[in-house]
């Protein structure tokens, strides 16, 4: 198949740091070339694949919150994928709403896989706006739980996201520390990571990515605890030292309070053989099966809720986190289940 894989131009194909959206789309761009298909990827110029690579920005225009007021800098970049639709055979978009529009009449298939929340109140109602006046064109969701946000859309399948296990190794024996990934933001739940380890006596290990938006709320309610004993603090680390804390740590600690639709958070955890301690919300009971890789706390049940859940993580095998998450989360199966919807949406 000749496709166009299209990526926000925002950061760099792979990132460089923090960027799941864009880890993916790397994932899927590289599995799929491997697998002998003719593929262009739509991306900063900085980018890096073994596909065609095809820019109109030799660099990535940074975080999109940057980018609010200059909506025509990325329209322009997905608008040069669409001119040239007649050279593939389908074009997949990770592009959101900004991508929709000009899709819709064209010849060759465009299917969109949104990344973010469709709930209401999580993501703008000029978003959804959007996506409900183009609900016919095609679209694959990364849980069942993100459709559940914007039901009436056309879904052709739900593809989970996947990681290059070979990435993470695997550690046996537990570790004495607790650890809290992410983007600083009050929705991914670091207060409540931070309020659970001093319920233990537990040292935190917390790296993370601060946009500019929330440098208030980390200067407010997270850097006061940081203390470098019991609240240690790295900011956003290159791969490999995530690696090595995820394979360290006794539990991920994972009390997001929004419909997360797929937190890769959880399986690089897992694939280490880490457990992950989360709440009930979003596709986290898809992700972790409750008991075995990981305990999903019900959200009311608060803090002691994640206290009492670490208690209980001796209980769980580590070997058997790592083996879910070769069954569930494989690139292969990723790229595999990918080419199947794109084969059947061509014919």
């Amino acid at each position: 198949m000749r496709i166009a894989m299209l990526a926000p131009p925002y950061i760099p194909v792979p990132p460089l740091l923090y960027g799941g959206t864009e880890k993916i789309v790397s994932l899927l761009t590289e599995g799929l070339v491997a697998r002998g298909h003719d593929v262009t990827l739509f991306a900063s110029g900085d980018s890096h694949t073994r596909a065609t690579l095809s820019s109109i920005y030799p660099k990535a225009l940074g975080n999109s919150g940057f980018y609010k007021s200059a909506v025509q800098k990325p329209l322009a970049h997905y608008h040069a994928c669409y001119a040239r639709a007649s050279e593939f055979d389908i074009i997949h978009s990770h592009g959101q709403y900004l991508s929709v529009p000009d899709a819709d009449g064209l010849s060759t298939p465009v299917v969109f896989t949104w990344h973010g929340s469709l709930y209401p109140g999580e993501t703008t109602e000029e978003k959804r706006e959007i996506l409900r006046k183009y609900k016919h064109l095609p679209y694959i969701s990364i849980s069942d739980n993100q459709r559940e946000g914007l039901p009436e859309l056309h879904y052709v399948a739900t593809v989970y996201n996947a990681l290059d296990i070979a990435e993470y190794s695997f550690v046996e024996k537990k570790g004495n520390y607790l650890l809290w990934i992410g983007r600083v933001s009050p929705k991914k739940g670091a207060t409540d990571a931070i309020e659970t380890a001093k319920k233990l006596g537990i040292r935190l290990e917390m790296a993370a990515a601060i946009d500019p938006i929330d440098r208030g709320y980390f200067d407010a309610e997270i850097k006061p605890h940081i203390d470098g004993k019991q609240i240690v603090y790295h900011g956003e680390i290159a791969h490999s030292a995530l690696a090595e804390l995820y394979g360290g740590a006794l539990a991920t600690l994972y009390p997001i309070s929004w419909h997360e639709p797929f937190g890769l958070v959880m399986a690089e955890s897992m694939a280490c053989g880490t457990p992950v301690v989360a709440y009930n919300v979003g596709s986290v009971p898809e992700v972790v099966d409750d008991a075995v890789t990981g305990f999903v706390v019900d959200q009311l049940q608060g803090t002691q809720g994640l206290a009492d859940a670490v208690l209980r993580v001796s209980e769980l095998d580590r070997a058997a986190c790592r083996k879910q998450a070769e069954a569930r989360f494989h690139k292969d199966r990723m790229v595999a289940e990918y080419e199947a919807v794109y084969m059947k949406l061509i014919k």
